[in-house]
């Protein structure tokens, strides 16, 4: 379990981390993690499933495409939040209303 791994981290130890993180996932696959974070940049490639939680209640769950989505998120953050993928990567960035 990793708690908001990458806090405090400068850019190029957080790339580092995420890198190994997703090396860790390749190289043994049955490994479960979970990783805790308010940053979907910080999201390893590697990552199959997400759950997003409001006010101490999940609000969503599953494959985390389905569930790294605009809509959700919005919802999630109460915040118009467009979310895309670079190179398997999650982007967030403020959306217009």
């Amino acid at each position: 379990m990793l708690d908001e791994p990458a806090t405090g981290l400068d850019l190029a130890a957080r790339e580092q981390l995420l890198s190994a993180l997703d090396s860790l996932r390749a190289e043994h696959p049955t490994l479960a993690s979970i990783l805790v974070t308010h940053h979907l940049e910080e999201i390893p490639t590697s990552t199959t499933h997400a759950l997003l939680i409001r006010d101490g209640r999940v609000q969503t769950q599953g494959a985390v495409d389905v569930v790294l989505t605009t809509d959700n998120i919005s919802e999630c953050f109460d915040h118009p939040i467009e979310i895309s993928k670079q190179r398997g990567r999650w982007v967030a960035t403020a959306a217009h209303r």
